[in-house]
């Protein structure tokens, strides 16, 4: 008869057993990352080797100063120009020289044999490249400086230098090989090298595409242009929506096509966690958590969105917040941004608030989630206890 007693005590003692270790151990539970109040608490103090970072709930405020903060823009930051109208010649250019006599037997030209043939009034001079003293050899002129002056005011020196020596010369000069008025363009395109600009004036995307074109999808797509010790980097994507953006090039340019892929990850009590690619242009929070399955229901904590990266130091002090302590001036700050989804207005914030490339969006479980854990764990030995009941009854 004491058979079922023992039985139900020693389930008793195996459950009360399995649930103080359990609560000994809780931080041991399996889960997807830290909880809300860990964050909170981490943000306050940081251990040993631990980085110091800011959590900032985010406000109207903030997205307001983030929405300020702006896309990188070619022509904001070089301003709007025309197009170059004319090209001077310059080193290392290729130039070629006709001149021209108003009788036969001249210096350039050959003397007439005949009342029918009144001889050649024409010479040309071979091609030759603009030396490093920015000049070229013309016969009975000397050496004629041509750099920095337009093929038009070449041609007139030419015939200044030869008036009294030709017979009434003029002068015709071409550039055959165009090296001074070139931009580079390289990366990601068909075809790159150096790309010879035409008088009428060229784009951005114009000369691209004299490059060959891209070879990435335009999502994925970065022009950087390097230009007088400056570079500004944007997505193709702003070129185009934005004409604006897409400026006239000068001469010296460097454009660089790179592919880069935009991504951000997904990780905690979210739909699906991952690595989730989104268009070069950007997207919002309440996009990307969408693309990342929205949040879980049966996990979730809805006060506790986050998302993570790193600011730069001038972008962050305009949020007018203090900077985590660290011990040295920072070239990143280390930044967690809350996003409570509990409150209605949530919803509007995500709406603006940006999401960049490489930012993890972390959704963290919800506070019930350790209890269910716990419950797990005991009902194997709450089973075991119930069943001891049930076999002591039956013996009675």
């Amino acid at each position: 008869r004491r058979l079922p007693f023992v039985v139900c005590r020693l389930a008793a003692w195996l459950a009360l057993g399995a649930l103080a270790g359990t609560g000994a151990a809780c931080d041991s539970l399996p889960g997807s990352g830290p909880s809300t109040s860990a964050i909170t608490e981490a943000s306050r103090w940081a251990g040993e080797g631990q980085n110091r970072f800011a959590l900032v709930d985010v406000d109207p405020n903030i997205v307001t100063v983030m929405e300020r903060w702006g896309a990188a823009s070619l022509q904001g930051s070089f301003g709007r120009q025309r197009a170059v109208s004319t090209q001077a010649i310059g080193v290392g250019d290729s130039v070629q020289v006709v001149i021209w006599e108003a009788a036969a037997g001249g210096l350039f030209s050959s003397p007439g044999n005949d009342r029918i043939g009144p001889g050649s009034r024409s010479a040309s001079i071979p091609e030759q490249a603009v030396g490093p003293d920015g000049a070229i050899t013309v016969p009975y002129a000397g050496r004629v400086r041509v750099a920095g002056r337009t093929p038009q005011q070449v041609e007139g020196e030419i015939v200044r230098a030869l008036t009294g020596k030709a017979i009434e010369p003029q002068a015709l000069v071409t550039v055959t090989k165009n090296v001074a008025n070139t931009v580079t363009v390289v990366g990601e395109v068909t075809g790159g090298g150096r790309v010879p600009l035409t008088t009428r004036g060229d784009h951005l995307l114009d000369v691209i595409a004299a490059a060959g074109g891209t070879r990435a999808a335009a999502h994925e797509t970065f022009i950087t242009l390097l230009r007088d010790g400056r570079s500004v980097r944007i997505p193709m994507q702003a070129i185009l929506t934005d004409p604006a953006e897409n400026v006239f090039v000068r001469p010296g340019d460097v454009i660089s096509v790179a592919r880069e892929q935009q991504t951000f990850t997904a990780a905690g009590a979210t739909g699906a966690s991952g690595v989730v690619p989104f268009d070069a242009i950007g997207i919002t929070l309440d996009q990307a958590l969408a693309r990342a399955g929205g949040l879980n229901d049966n996990r979730a904590d809805p006060a506790g969105v986050f998302v993570v990266r790193y600011e730069q130091p001038q972008d962050y002090d305009q949020l007018g917040l203090h900077r985590p302590e660290t011990g040295t001036t920072p070239q990143r700050i280390p930044v967690i941004y809350r996003v409570n989804m509990r409150d209605p207005n949530g919803f509007f914030l995500a709406k603006r608030f940006p999401v960049r490339n490489k930012d993890i969006v972390f959704v963290a479980d919800a506070s019930s989630m350790s209890m269910r854990k716990v419950m797990t764990i005991l009902l194997p030995f709450i089973g075991a206890g119930a069943s001891a009941v049930v076999v002591g009854a039956a013996l009675q």
